[in-house]
């Protein structure tokens, strides 16, 4: 019997699965050449048209996240600047595949050694679009896995996961891959376990896998021991989980009497609809970027938008974040290239030096206002008067559509609180309506350390008590000067974390809503 095999990664979404290995192997193309170039070029036409067609079929029965990556997929397959260099290089000889696998490997390239976690995340989606084409080119259809299969390799496609039944099991263990990535997203809103940044390890391995996705790791041929200790622990969380969601109807309360409002974060309106307003206390961060595709979005585009999340709410409240574009969100033709755009022109910097497009939304919000009980809030802010030029924009948008006799409502504007000027001094930040704390870009900016980085991963935690520390003392001044204090990070949805924030003084917490009934669970464990 071979000796188990430990590997230690990164937990992407919490949770255990026990089963048998499934290498994911890259496609292994079996292409009959045409005779001529005009004949190749029809073959991958043809190719790109049925991988777009798969991608359709899929999106009929997708929503949320998962329609926005297969549109993101499709639309990918129908832009000339990608598909366009296989077809030059068919003209210069090449045969279909060759020529699609060169092209598609040179973007792939790119993604993979950008140093922007944005892009390192999108590497999945570029090889599934490869790798989609190259299957209709060979009429491949890809090995099948076994019912609970642990899914193990590189990375996987985001439309292997989505054509994977989880129903029965299973689970993923990346080599790589990214808990940013679109597959990961999915992986939590769907209680699959997954852990990524696995490393190196022996090829062709085989046999039962047990997967330890809450806390980030993967045994290979495990001992009977370990097997009897995986069961233990895998029940064990099981039981918390089921525990768990017999708090989801029930207001957030600690063990001594303390209320927390627990809200919801989304990243796009369809996400409401599978959420039962009265779980929740409201939402306590809406993005926007999901409006800023491949074009930028009209006004009337985005109202409807925020209109659709306001009316689901009725009066609780819906915090919407003006667009967070740049750093880790590229939006084409808004954002710019830099060589560290996390440092650079985005969030609030970017809106305010485009402000024609910040206009456009901002009469958006304006007129969503009317509807519901809207908050907005700035991204990204460093300085006050930041805020203050945002906060005029508002102003002056307000007046000419009310001049107009539109009818609009001027929300509360707060600032995320993810830069640590912002933290350290936030006395200067005493005019905004509410704070909300970022948590995960404070805590990468104070730690200096990516949290999609395995090599330093361990350094960013919310609970170093340097981050705690700011994230106390923005909880005390907001108490102090009555100004509301909330946190929208991913830590506010992890249990490990919830006990130190409450204890850091919030009192107001905003997690995905998969992890609603966790939040609320870990909660109630708390003395404070």
């Amino acid at each position: 019997m071979p000796e188990p095999l430990r590997l230690t990664g990164i937990s992407a979404s919490a949770g255990y699965a026990e089963g048998p290995l499934f290498n994911l192997e890259p496609v292994a193309a079996r292409y009959a050449s045409k005779a001529t170039a005009a004949e190749e070029k029809a073959a991958l036409e043809a190719a790109i048209g049925v991988a777009a067609g798969r991608l359709a079929g899929l999106m009929e029965i997708a929503d949320g996240e998962a329609a926005g990556i297969l549109e993101f997929q499709v639309a990918m397959l129908e832009d000339d600047a990608l598909t366009g260099p296989a077809f030059v290089a068919i003209t210069a000889g090449q045969p279909a595949d060759a020529a699609w696998r060169q092209a598609l490997d040179a973007e792939i390239a790119g993604y993979e050694t950008s140093d922007q976690d944005y892009f390192r995340a999108r590497a999945a989606d570029m090889r599934d679009i490869r790798d989609q084409v190259l299957r209709a080119l060979t009429e491949d259809g890809g090995a099948a896995a076994p019912a609970g299969a642990i899914f193990y390799g590189e990375d996987i496609a985001p439309t292997r996961f989505l054509e994977t039944d989880w129903s029965c099991g299973g689970g993923i263990a990346l080599k790589a891959g990214s808990a940013a990535s679109h597959v990961a997203m999915l992986a939590r809103s769907r209680g699959v376990p997954m852990v990524v940044g696995l490393g190196a390890s022996p090829a062709h391995l085989t046999g039962i896998a047990l997967l330890d996705a809450e806390h980030g790791g993967i045994v290979l041929s495990p001992s009977k021991a370990e097997i009897d200790a995986f069961r233990q622990s895998s029940s064990s969380f099981t039981a918390r989980r089921d525990r768990a969601r017999t708090y989801l109807d029930k207001p957030a309360v600690t063990k001594a009497g303390t209320a927390v409002r627990v809200q919801v974060n989304i990243a796009d309106p369809s996400d409401v609809d599978g959420i039962d307003i009265s779980t929740c206390d409201g939402v306590g961060l809406m993005r926007t970027e999901f409006l800023f595709g491949k074009t930028l979005p009209d006004e009337e585009t985005q109202y409807r938008a925020y209109r659709k999340v306001l009316e689901w709410a009725g009066e609780k409240p819906v915090t919407i974040r003006t667009v967070d574009a740049g750093g880790d969100k590229p939006v084409p033709g808004f954002t710019v290239e830099e060589g560290n755009p996390f440092l650079g022109l985005r969030g609030i910097r970017l809106s305010l030096a485009r402000s024609e497009v910040f206009r456009a939304q901002i009469r958006a919000l304006l007129r969503a206002a009317v509807h519901g009980n809207l908050k907005v809030m700035f991204p990204m802010i460093a300085v006050v008067d930041e805020y203050q030029r945002a906060a005029a924009l508002f102003a002056e948008e307000q007046a000419g559509l009310s001049a107009r006799g539109v009818a609009c409502k001027m929300p509360p504007l707060g600032i995320m609180v993810e830069v640590p000027s912002v933290a350290i001094a936030p006395e200067a930040f005493s005019g905004v309506a509410f704070f909300s704390i970022g948590s995960n870009d404070l805590t990468q900016y104070v730690m200096a350390a990516a949290r999609d980085n395995a090599a330093v991963a361990h350094l960013n935690s919310v609970r170093h008590p340097a981050v705690l520390r700011l994230i106390a003392s923005v909880a005390a001044f907001g108490q102090a000067k009555r100004i509301p204090v909330s946190l929208c990070g991913d830590a506010g949805g992890d249990p490990a974390s919830i006990p130190a924030l409450i204890e850091a003084g919030l009192r107001d917490l905003s997690v995905v809503p998969a992890q609603l009934a966790m939040a609320k669970a870990a909660i109630a464990d708390v003395a404070v």
